[in-house]
């Protein structure tokens, strides 16, 4: 899904100065353009997201699968299921992430006075948390018009779009089912803000330093995102395959009882039937995703914020 804390600034342990700081955007301009980053990154890497969904649900039903069965079985397109809820997750999920984290910062450096590592990794496991909670029925949409085609014919949905989850999840089920898995999603969104927060800016040191990288360069960002994505999808895969199997779960047809009912019940579930490895199915396309999401949306996110700064001037 998403960083908000390499996002938003270049520097994750020095106080701010004000002699060294630009001027502060406006915070509408924060939200929009972090909003906007997050859904031209999510374009580009949706198919690997649909491609990690499939991979690690493919085990509930005791199949293996990989991208290249998923693009034989149901074509190339068929990784683009899903696209319209995965965008407007990022209304949502991307625009607070990243909008909060600036907000939440600058009070707390008032408060305070300072902007230390310490305050942004609490300010970034918070604003992640919150963000997940508002994004999550669009996660739950996602998340099921992404495995839909996967399913036997006679237990698909056969949703039609993007309003037709929402509408018939609202109708059918109840409102509560869009926060279905909001708790995984909550902490691994949470994980994710941490573990961004206190290992971006330091792989940017490592890699200027020993690998003669000009820092901030779009090489230097590109190789510390994927470096840092890779320590965080490892972190958070496990509470992404639990939020998958929460979202995606229908009630036993004799018991009218759900198999998953609780983050830690999941994992000791999945791992007691399938292994604990089998929470780690689809973590190449998973980790393709948040090191390929992290780097498209930084960038998207510069961009924008820069060229707006520019047109201050």
């Amino acid at each position: 899904m998403s960083s908000a804390a390499a996002a938003t600034t270049s520097s994750t342990t020095t106080p701010v100065s004000k002699a060294n700081v630009a001027p502060a955007l406006p915070k509408p301009v924060v939200f929009a353009t972090s909003g906007l980053g997050g859904m031209i990154g999510w374009c580009i890497v949706h198919p690997a997201n649909t491609a990690a969904v499939r991979m690690n649900l493919a085990s509930m039903q005791g199949k293996q699968t990989s991208i290249m069965g998923i693009i034989r079985e149901q074509g190339f397109m068929s990784l683009y299921d899903g696209l319209s809820a995965g965008v407007m997750r990022q209304v949502f999920y991307a625009s607070s992430r990243l909008g909060l984290f600036d907000t939440c910062r600058d009070m707390l450096h008032e408060y305070r006075g300072k902007t230390d590592f310490a305050g942004r990794v609490v300010v970034g496991a918070a604003t992640g948390a919150m963000a997940a909670a508002i994004s999550c029925p669009m996660e739950v949409a996602t998340v099921r018009m992404s495995n839909d085609a996967t399913l036997p014919p006679e237990e698909r949905r056969n949703y039609k779009g993007v309003l037709d989850v929402v509408k018939r999840i609202y109708t059918e089920e109840g409102i509560s089912v869009f926060w279905r898995g909001s708790i995984p999603f909550a902490q691994r969104a949470a994980l994710v803000g941490v573990f961004q927060v206190a290992t971006l800016d330091q792989f940017k040191e490592l890699f200027a330093h020993h690998l003669n990288q000009k820092k901030g360069s779009l090489g230097n960002v590109f190789c510390s995102a994927m470096s840092s994505g890779l320590i965080y999808s490892i972190a958070t895969m496990p509470l992404e395959a639990s939020k998958n199997r929460m979202a995606s779960q229908k009630p036993d047809p004799t018991t009218g009882k759900l198999p998953y009912t609780s983050t830690l019940q999941t994992l000791r579930a999945v791992s007691a039937n399938e292994s604990f490895l089998a929470l780690y199915n689809g973590f190449l396309p998973y980790y393709i995703r948040c090191g390929g999401h992290t780097v498209a949306m930084f960038i998207a996110v510069q961009i924008m914020r820069d060229y707006y700064a520019g047109t201050q001037h």
